[in-house]
C-alpha cells in the first residue's frame, strides 16, 4: 500500500481507502459479519483511512467501524460527516448547538474521543457562504473534538468556495471516468491551497465495473433503484448522473482499459490515482471479495499519456452531454 499526505495536514493516508455507505444502508442487502471481515482485510492490507457519515444506516456504519477498529484508534483514521440528518437548507441545522449534538453522537457511535476528519455533508452553497458553520467547526477543533474538518461537495463552485476557508483541509468530490470536470480547475487550486482531495463514487455506482447490462435491476432499498433519476437526492450521487442504460452503453465502450490492469474497476481507480492532486479513492464494499478486488488497484499499471488523452476525448465527446444534476 502507498500513502499520500492529506493536503498540508500531518495525516498520511492510504491511497486506496474505503467508504462505508454500502455497509450502512441504501445499497441493497448487506451483512454485518461480512462487512466486519471486509474492514479487517482492508486494515491488514495497510488501509488506514475510512469514510463514513452519521446517516449511513442511521449511524450503523459508524458503529461497525467502532467495532472493527477497536484498539487501533491511534493507527486508523476515520472521517465522518454531518448535517443530512436534518434539513440541509435550514440554518438551524448548522447552529453550534445542533452541530455539537451531531458531533457528540458520532463520537459515541465511533467510541472515540476525537474525529480525525469531520465533514459537512453536501450542504447548499448558501450555507457555505453564510460561514457560521465554519466558526462552529473551529471551536470543535480548538476543543479537541475534531482533528481537522472538510466539506463534501456536489459542485465545482461549492468546492472552490470552500477553498476560501482556511480551516478546510479536505474536499470530498465525485470524480471518475464519467465525471471529469473537477480536474479542470478545482483540483489544481486545492493542491495550491494545501487541501486534500477524497474521491467518492470512483466506480460511478458500479457502472465502471463493467458488470451491468441494460436489464440489470436493483433492490427497492438500493439508491441505484430509488434515486436513479434523482428522486431522493442529487442524481449525480447515482451512476455519476448518467441515465442507467446510457451508462451501461458507455461502460462497454471503456472495456479496453482493463487490459493489463486486472479488471475495469481497478483500471478505473488507477486512472483516478494517476492524477497527482488526488489524496485517495474511497470505493464502497460489502464483503471481503469486494475489498480484495478494490485493493488490486494499488498494483494496476498507470495509464500512458496517449491513453489519458484518449479517455479525456471520450469524456468530452461521448459522456459530458449526458450528465444530469448539479456538477
Amino acid at each position: 500500500m502507498k500513502y499520500r499526505q492529506l493536503g498540508d495536514t500531518e495525516l498520511s493516508i492510504s491511497e486506496v481507502s474505503f467508504g462505508t455507505w454500502a455497509i450502512g444502508g441504501s445499497w441493497g442487502l448487506s451483512n454485518d459479519d461480512e462487512a466486519i471481515k471486509g474492514l479487517h482485510l482492508a486494515m491488514e492490507a495497510g488501509v488506514n483511512f475510512f469514510d463514513t457519515a452519521d446517516v449511513y444506516g442511521s449511524g450503523h456504519a459508524e458503529e461497525l467501524l467502532a467495532k472493527a477498529t477497536r484498539g487501533k484508534e491511534d493507527d486508523i483514521y476515520i472521517a465522518t460527516k454531518f448535517c443530512r440528518a436534518g434539513d440541509i437548507y435550514d440554518a438551524k441545522t448548522y447552529s453550534e448547538e445542533t452541530v455539537r449534538e451531531y458531533c457528540e453522537a458520532s463520537l459515541r457511535r465511533l467510541n472515540r474521543e476525537r474525529i480525525d476528519l469531520y465533514q459537512i455533508h453536501c450542504p447548499p452553497l448558501a450555507i457555505l457562504k453564510d460561514g457560521h458553520v465554519f466558526e462552529v467547526l473551529d471551536k470543535l477543533k480548538a476543543e479537541g473534538k475534531i482533528r481537522h474538518y472538510g466539506v463534501s461537495v456536489e459542485t465545482v463552485e461549492e468546492g472552490l468556495f470552500a477553498l476560501s476557508k482556511p480551516g478546510v483541509k479536505a474536499l470530498q468530490v465525485i470524480y471518475n471516468l464519467f465525471r471529469q470536470k473537477p480536474a479542470e480547475t478545482l483540483f489544481p487550486q486545492a493542491q495550491a491551497a494545501g487541501v486534500g482531495i477524497l474521491v467518492r463514487l470512483p466506480l460511478a455506482s458500479g457502472l465502471l465495473t463493467g458488470k451491468f447490462t441494460e436489464t440489470s435491476t436493483f433492490a427497492a432499498d438500493d439508491h441505484r433503484n430509488f434515486n436513479a433519476d434523482g428522486a431522493q437526492f442529487n442524481v449525480g450521487e447515482t451512476f455519476a448522473g448518467l441515465p442507467f442504460t446510457k451508462g451501461v452503453e458507455l461502460a462497454r465502450e471503456l472495456a479496453w482499459i482493463a487490459e493489463g490492469r486486472g479488471n475495469m474497476a481497478q483500471a478505473s481507480m488507477r486512472w483516478i490515482l494517476d492524477n497527482p492532486n488526488i489524496t485517495c479513492v474511497i470505493p464502497g464494499f460489502k464483503n471481503e471479495r469486494q475489498v480484495a478486488d478494490n485493493l488490486g488497484t494499488a498494483q494496476a499499471p498507470s495509464f500512458s499519456e496517449e491513453e489519458m488523452a484518449r479517455l479525456q476525448t471520450f469524456y468530452e465527446d461521448r459522456v459530458r452531454d449526458y450528465i444530469r444534476g448539479p456538477y
